[in-house]
């Protein structure tokens, strides 16, 4: 129960309503859109959010659905539902397009069985019943025009006009050729005249020729004359598309009986594609407004997390401004949540974002909050905003707001959702405050949830005390005087009168009139609430640095251990490996003296076996020395140039310079382009490179030169549209291209977002933009590399 009924106008689901069915592609979708209210039914909201968030899946990630034409095949049914009725050719030619389109879409969901289950459900248990396309096929062809031969009647007069009216224009020629001759004709060629092939005489000559005349031009100096001798044989054509037109009005009637046993199952196509429709346009609002589905719970309540007011965001859109997300949450410790603060500070805007993101929930619509957003379902809702005083109802403005108050507080119980905006206004504050606090208790009794707004200062006491009640406030900047938009739950909100006075420009003294006549109590509170207020703001922001400065120092102490564990790591494996090297030195060593000691004993001191020995020691001892580190020689922009073949000083990989660039040198190696610091080569002469390499570099530079940087990825699916690009961008890269050409087409404009998402998370990537209008527009992105 949603009430008044105009709830939905003051908070804007009206707007929302239109938003949606401008996306509808059929009359059908529109009204379906139209007709689409508050629920309080658990199942049916949970069943159509997940249609919603299923269809919006599809349109982000998936291939489109192929949803190209909609009729309203609905009226079409029920026409044929009437004996002796006909459809018409075009008709026809609307069920066949619909028909088409409710087996594509079947098809399309059949192919992924099991991945959209609730929007599966929609044509669940619906035959294919290919009979009738066929059947249509037969007798209208694929412009929606009655085939010639439709039947064996309409063929021998389809002929038969075509032979005829060639035997005319043949006739006609020939006179009007004839007439030309003898100077008869006026300027012009034939012309039609009440659908008759006519000849244009000179007025004088009129006599000369015989024939009937059906026109003559406005200054009456030529007649558009019909010669007799094509007279019969026009009127044999106009009979003969008599008998065309009677017997296309008999194949229709037929087709139109052999359809007329399956217009139950036409009703239910209708009813599919009225489905599809309504969803799909709920998934593009969702993706507008870039919402997502909430957390559903059976129960009163609701946790918003950075929630933003659907209209308002798409008005900020257009201006490039940036909504200030809200965070709330009511549930059974905390059911209504008081909001105070200065005017013009967002205490409304925050209600009506609270309310209408509610609507949208039990209306079955993706909100514009986070994934961890939990929503609950109200049997009730009631809202109080704006003026709603009544001259036919002799209402004031503060009737009809107890007015409403009075059916609250009767019918309201645990199940409803209240909003109030200001709170107790409209009459005297000594006495609305107090009344406007009663009922608020009486509402607190019954467990009601909800949010109200006020300026009232016993109001914000009471919320400070009561069990159930919260309160909040719209945080203000006291030192620029501007509000920051931001909800803080847990303390009440000062009005900021006497600044906001001060900033407008009221003159001091009668700001300090003012000041003398509130009393010292509330001026003593309204200032603690000021300076708590700025006191919060400073700790808020101070925390807020901290926590960055907290996040970096976490990020560095995780880097160091990871560096500190790595390096941990090889100074082990190093020392392992040298202490293996080492063994195995001393062990060779040692094999070595025992055999040259056992040499020179069986020798018996030979000098020349003597010396060949201590020759064999030496050489093997020079092989286990440590060679003196060299610095490589800093090669110099004189010294490499592109063309140039280098080496790698640390490996035996060779290349050729594509580049040079500052101190980092762009090589090619084969296939592979790498990039090297200037100290890490060292130029080689050509004749020392192998014939393969050389080979190898010389079909690479073929590859460069035909490398195209363009690619079209229109009509692929988003997965195998960002796999190509992303192969096109790792080529372009190593080969150096500084930008890139992606043809993706206009459509909804989905697969463009999703390819510009994709890409800015490549940090060499600089910047993307459109083509110009004239050459493709938004249907094309230039992608400008680092």
């Amino acid at each position: 129960m949603l009430y008044p009924q105009n709830s939905i106008d003051k908070l804007g689901f009206t707007e929302v309503k239109e938003l949606i069915s401008a996306h509808c592609l059929s009359p059908m979708g529109q009204q379906m859109v139209s007709r689409m209210q508050v629920m309080n039914n658990y199942e049916q909201i949970h069943k159509f959010l997940h249609q919603a968030n299923e269809f919006k899946t599809i349109l982000e990630h998936d291939a489109a659905l192929p949803i190209y034409q909609l009729f309203d095949i609905k009226t079409l049914a029920n026409k044929a539902r009437i004996e002796g009725a006909f459809l018409s050719e075009e008709e026809f030619f609307q069920v066949h397009a619909s028909l088409s389109t409710v087996f594509a879409v079947i098809s399309y969901f059949n192919e992924r069985e099991g991945r959209y289950t609730n929007l599966e459900a929609l044509f669940e248990h619906l035959p294919i019943e290919k009979t009738i396309i066929k059947k249509i096929d037969l007798v209208i062809d694929a412009k929606g025009k009655i085939r010639p031969n439709a039947s064996r009647e309409l063929a021998t007069i389809t002929d038969g006009i075509a032979r005829s009216e060639q035997e005319a224009r043949k006739k006609i020629d020939q006179i009007f050729k004839n007439a030309a001759a003898s100077g008869w004709t006026a300027d012009g060629t034939l012309t039609i005249r009440d659908g008759r092939l006519c000849i244009p005489i000179l007025a004088e000559n009129k006599r000369k020729v015989r024939g009937f005349i059906h026109d003559e031009s406005a200054t009456g100096q030529t007649v558009y004359m019909e010669p007799e001798e094509v007279f019969t044989l026009n009127n044999r054509i106009r009979d003969l598309e008599f008998e065309r037109r009677r017997e296309i009005i008999s194949i229709l009637t037929t087709l139109t009986d052999e359809l007329r046993p399956y217009v139950p199952l036409l009703l239910s196509y209708h009813g599919l594609l009225t489905k599809l429709d309504f969803v799909r346009a709920k998934a593009l609002f969702a993706i507008d407004i870039e919402a997502n589905m909430p957390q559903l719970v059976n129960e009163p309540g609701f946790r918003l997390t950075n929630a933003r007011h659907p209209l308002l965001y798409l008005s900020f859109k257009k201006e490039q401004r940036t909504v200030v997300p809200l965070n709330v949450q009511v549930d059974e410790s905390t059911r209504i949540i008081a909001v105070s603060g200065p005017n013009a500070g967002g205490k409304s805007v925050c209600m009506k974002t609270v309310g209408l993101l509610q609507l949208m929930v039990q209306a079955g619509l993706l909100i514009p909050a986070d994934e961890q957003s939990t929503a609950g379902v109200f049997k009730q809702i009631f809202v109080d905003i704006g003026d709603d005083q009544s001259i036919e109802s002799d209402l004031s403005t503060y009737s009809a707001h107890l007015s409403k108050m009075k059916n609250f507080v009767e019918q309201a119980n645990s199940k409803t959702m209240i909003l109030i905006d200001e709170f107790g206004t409209g009459t005297d504050p000594q006495f609305g405050g107090p009344i406007a606090e009663a009922v608020l208790e009486a509402l607190n009794q019954k467990k009601v949830r909800g949010m109200v707004t006020t300026h009232y200062s016993n109001l914000k006491v009471f919320a400070s005390n009561a069990e159930g009640l919260e309160n909040a406030s719209m945080l203000f900047d006291n030192v620029n005087m501007k509000p920051l938009y931001i909800l803080e739950v847990g303390k009440p909100g000062s009005s900021y009168a006497f600044e906001i006075a001060q900033k407008i420009g009221l003159p001091q003294h009668v700001l300090n009139l003012a000041k003398n006549k509130i009393g010292t109590s509330q001026k003593k509170v309204d200032t603690l609430l000021v300076d708590l207020e700025r006191e919060k703001k400073e700790i808020y922001d101070s925390k807020v640095q901290i926590d960055r400065q907290q996040r970096r120092v976490n990020e560095l102490l995780k880097e160091n251990e990871q560096l500190k564990s790595y390096l941990e790591e090889n100074k082990k494996a190093l020392m392992r490996e040298a202490k293996q090297q080492a063994q195995s030195i001393i062990t060779n060593a040692n094999k070595l003296v025992e055999n040259t000691i056992s040499e020179i004993k069986s020798s018996q001191a030979d000098r020349e076996t003597t010396r060949q020995l201590r020759s064999n020691l030496q050489q093997e001892l020079q092989k286990t020395k440590v060679k003196p580190e060299v610095k490589p020689a800093i090669a110099t922009d004189d010294e490499i140039r592109a063309g140039d073949w280098v080496k790698l000083i640390d490996s035996d990989t060779t290349g050729q310079v594509l580049e040079v660039a500052k101190d980092n040198i762009i090589i090619a190696m084969g296939e592979l382009r790498t990039v090297a610091k200037r100290k890490r080569v060292e130029k080689i002469a050509r004749k020392d490179i192998p014939k393969e390499v050389r080979r190898s570099f010389a079909g690479s530079t073929g590859e460069v030169a035909s490398f195209s940087p363009e690619i079209d990825v229109r009509g692929m699916r988003g997965e195998d549209a960002l796999h190509a690009i992303e192969k096109l961008l790792d080529r372009a890269l190593m080969m150096g291209v500084g930008s890139l050409k992606v043809l993706h087409g206009k459509g909804d404009g989905i697969l463009r977002r999703l390819i510009r998402d994709y890409l800015k998370k490549y940090d060499q990537v600089g910047r993307m933009e459109d083509e110009h209008a004239d050459r493709g527009g938004d249907g094309i992105t230039y992608v400008y590399l680092k």
